[in-house]
């Protein structure tokens, strides 16, 4: 029984603690497909996606969502879904 506890115990940490939305640079997507999705997805500004993109760019990745698990989850498959290279850490 101490094994289960200690899992969701575990799990409720995982769930409520702060966590990053990253998205990775990669060779396909252009600028303006990218700085779209990040407005549309995860309501960011014109001017605050273009920044992501350009850090992503030359950086190589960028955080661009940061909060609770369970809300993240939605914004990075949605980004994966528009093809884009995203994970939450």
């Amino acid at each position: 029984m101490e094994t289960k506890e200690q899992d969701q115990v575990k799990l409720k940490e995982v769930l409520t603690s702060e966590h990053e939305l990253i998205l990775h640079n990669d060779d396909v997507n252009t600028f303006d497909h990218v700085i779209n999705c990040l407005v549309k997805i995860c309501s960011h500004s014109t001017q605050q996606a273009e920044q992501c993109a350009y850090i992503v760019h030359y950086k190589g990745k960028c955080t661009i969502k940061q909060g609770n698990y369970k809300k993240l989850v939605p914004m990075m498959l949605a980004l994966q879904e528009e093809q884009l290279s995203a994970e939450i850490k």
